[in-house]
């Protein structure tokens, strides 16, 4: 029987896509992943199977979808819009160069996102699914992508949305949240399917 003392919680970012692999920012548009991206998210199948969850979570965008069905784990998907990533506005299918041209010094956690998400709101629609994760008492597993699951991370380790600018996350990887004495605490970080 799961406490929220041994509560697990399994991230998975999404596969790799083209964009991802190019440094292109990317929210709302629904690109497919690449084929290395369709491998390394079935290879997570095999670790993920292990486990029995009471919850799962997963964006509405392609790339976590198929993801999520790749790892075994879309029939018992709640598919829900908080997971959904950063909303980069204006700068949706730009690198961080391509931006910095034009804002010297720009990062999507100190500087705004033209008609698209600041780190508070990211941060606002992330405690909802925390709220929901906190509340189910369960292992749970929330498919998503990177920046969305990072915030997510720094909220539930108690720090402010800007906090998520410490965690680099891979494509294709598993992390691990937790408790340790009561404590939310960081257990694993963009592990490598095995």
């Amino acid at each position: 029987m799961t406490t929220p003392a041994t509560q697990k919680v399994i991230l998975v970012r999404h596969g790799e896509t083209e964009w991802s692999l190019n440094g292109r920012h990317t929210s709302t548009t629904d690109i497919p992943l690449t084929a290395l991206g369709e491998q390394r998210a079935a290879k997570l199948q095999p670790f993920l199977s292990k486990w029995n969850f009471g919850l799962v979570l997963c964006s509405p965008r392609l790339r976590a979808r198929r993801t999520c069905e790749l790892a075994g784990w879309s029939n018992s998907a709640e598919i829900t819009a908080d997971l959904s990533e950063w909303n980069y506005g204006d700068y949706e299918g730009l690198t961080t160069p391509e931006i910095r041209k034009s804002v010297p010094d720009w990062t999507v956690f100190t500087h705004p996102c033209p008609n698209g998400e600041s780190a508070s709101d990211v941060g606002a629609r992330v405690d909802r699914i925390i709220s929901k994760i906190r509340a189910a008492g369960c292992d749970t597993l929330v498919v998503g992508h990177a920046h969305c699951l990072r915030v997510l991370t720094a909220r539930w380790l108690g720090l402010d949305a800007l906090g998520s600018r410490f965690f680099q996350l891979e494509t294709g990887t598993w992390s691990e949240l937790g408790y340790e004495h009561g404590n939310p605490v960081l257990k694993a970080w963009s592990a490598p399917p095995a």
